[in-house]
């Protein structure tokens, strides 16, 4: 795959084949996006798990956001309704909504609901599952307390899945976020992965790899010793 010359400036700043302390990590990171917009940091986790037998997923609460807008859209009726409304939800309804998504209308980010509200979720399953949108008691997106799942939305709780290669993407902050933010953001998701460790289809490792990059910048392999003693005392 040939990159850009911008591209090739950024990976000229880091070798391809050593690891990075955190704090060195996030530094090359930063020095590495180059483009005219405030690049997403991202992170990539490579599980020693039996893909088709297991699934890692669940949520995190970044401590400093993510840098994004959140829309969140809730499936709620009655008291549920008034205290989605109340957190802050950008859309509140039931068949309303889901007649709307139906006809193709996806302007929204995070799907909440309660769980009688399932059966009109249900419905869309083939719609928002494939984008990754569909509530899961898993990941707490089905809930009674959808006042506090909406707020923690929006102050940046961020949804992990490992796909089918036993690999977790996600974000933990933008570029332009200071460097201790992005760390203490980083060590939050990954302490939240060790807590998913699943108790059965693990294969020698849990946590084989981890590599963080900006949007368009280049991946930096981290140590993966420090990364997770630090993980480990901050939980």
């Amino acid at each position: 795959m040939k990159h850009g010359k911008r591209y090739n400036a950024a990976a000229a700043l880091i070798e391809r084949q050593r690891t990075y302390g955190i704090d060195e990590a996030i530094e090359k990171m930063k020095a590495s996006a180059t483009a005219g917009f405030d690049e997403t940091a991202e992170i990539a986790i490579n599980l020693g798990i039996k893909p088709s037998q297991t699934i890692v997923r669940g949520t995190c609460s970044l401590p400093h956001g993510t840098g994004k807008k959140v829309r969140v859209l809730a499936f709620a009726k009655g008291e549920a309704q008034k205290q989605a409304e109340e957190a802050g939800a950008d859309y509140v309804g039931g068949e309303d909504l889901a007649k709307k998504i139906q006809e193709g209308w996806l302007d929204f980010d995070k799907v909440v609901a309660t769980p009688d509200m399932m059966p009109v979720v249900g419905k869309l399953g083939k719609i928002l599952g494939p984008r990754g949108l569909m509530p899961s008691p898993k990941t707490g997106t089905v809930t009674k307390d959808v006042g506090k799942v909406i707020g923690d939305l929006k102050k940046g709780m961020v949804e992990f899945r490992s796909d089918r290669y036993g690999v977790i993407h996600s974000i933990f902050g933008k570029v332009s976020f200071d460097a201790s933010a992005l760390r203490e953001n980083l060590i939050a998701f990954v302490r939240s992965v060790l807590e998913r460790r699943p108790e059965e289809g693990v294969k020698g490792r849990y946590i084989r790899k981890v590599a963080i990059s900006s949007t368009m910048g280049p991946g930096i392999t981290l140590d993966l010793g420090e990364l997770l003693q630090a993980a480990e005392e901050a939980s």
